[in-house]
């Protein structure tokens, strides 16, 4: 098991977008956003993804100004 928390620093007008489109990528849970674009998500090992791997993905999606893991836990 390998979990990751990353805040996402978004423009603040693409925020709710991002929120809708990062809760539907697998292993990814959106947890909060504020008014300022910064959005907290966790991410979860996949069959097809690592958290590493997402992350980079999430780095690129339209709108990402930075993501930055600032937490990882990994157990077996």
């Amino acid at each position: 098991m390998n979990i990751s928390s990353i805040i996402v620093q978004a423009f603040p007008e693409r925020s709710a977008a991002l929120q809708g489109e990062l809760a539907v990528l697998p292993g990814v849970e959106v947890h909060g956003a504020k008014e300022d674009g910064t959005i907290i998500i966790t991410v979860e090992d996949t069959p097809e993804q690592t958290p590493a791997k997402t992350l980079m993905g999430v780095q690129n999606m339209l709108g990402v100004l930075s993501a930055s893991m600032v937490y990882n836990y990994c157990d077996e």
